[in-house]
């Protein structure tokens, strides 16, 4: 029985080492079905136990670098954001360049909504910036008519910490815009495209084209 019992032990540190290993890898929150995979944990069951306890562990410690729960029940190790500012500097690239980044704002915050409406709001330049959040995964479109239907993707959630959830990522949104940390956010994802940071004010700043110009054909 004492056997068993130590064995069981040595395979939950096992586990949760190769939860930490993965959430570090990662970059991004992963869920308990890939913990689950990578962990060799029968149950999902069990796999949040021993995250719980993981986020648990670093609590603890009071270091610069957490992981936490999120409202879906995945998990993420993120630096603190009281140290994100220090470390910013050497961070990785931005994930999206500014434009892009105002745009896919907008697009995660009126969602779903169509390429024309999204070039009324924000301009010819719009074009691009679709096709580059799309090139990138960030984004969805779904052909209409002439135009495309465009809505945010599970990368997109991912990427920012995001719930998966429209309505949720409609209000963690406006509350990362009031606070001023999206920027933070992109600055500190895993998978770097091209140069360039966006610095958010105001739904009305991004929703404001440079010049006008109606949707009269398919990117």
């Amino acid at each position: 029985m004492a056997m068993a019992m130590a064995m069981a032990e040595q395979d939950e540190e096992l586990a949760r080492k190769t939860i930490e290993a993965a959430l570090f890898v990662a970059g991004r929150p992963l869920d308990l079905l890939t913990l689950s995979s990578v962990s060799r944990l029968r149950s999902q069951v069990k796999t949040r136990k021993v995250a719980r306890a993981l986020a648990a562990q670093y609590r603890k410690n009071d270091g610069a670098v957490e992981v936490v729960e999120l409202p879906d029940e995945r998990f993420v190790m993120r630096v603190k954001r009281e140290h994100s500012e220090s470390v910013r500097r050497i961070s990785v690239k931005p994930l999206v360049t500014r434009g892009a980044l105002k745009t896919l704002t907008l697009i995660g915050l009126k969602q779903p909504l169509t390429q024309s409406q999204l070039v009324k709001m924000r301009g010819p330049q719009t074009y691009d910036h679709v096709k580059e959040l799309m090139r990138d995964g960030l984004v969805k479109g779904i052909k209409v008519g002439r135009t495309l239907l465009l809505t945010t993707t599970t990368i997109f959630s991912d990427m920012f910490n995001l719930s998966r959830e429209t309505s949720a990522i409609k209000r963690q949104l406006q509350e990362m815009i009031e606070q001023g940390n999206l920027q933070q956010r992109q600055e500190g994802a895993q998978e770097p495209t091209q140069e360039g940071t966006a610095e958010l004010g105001t739904t009305g700043d991004m929703a404001a084209p440079e010049t006008k110009k109606e949707d009269t054909s398919t990117p």
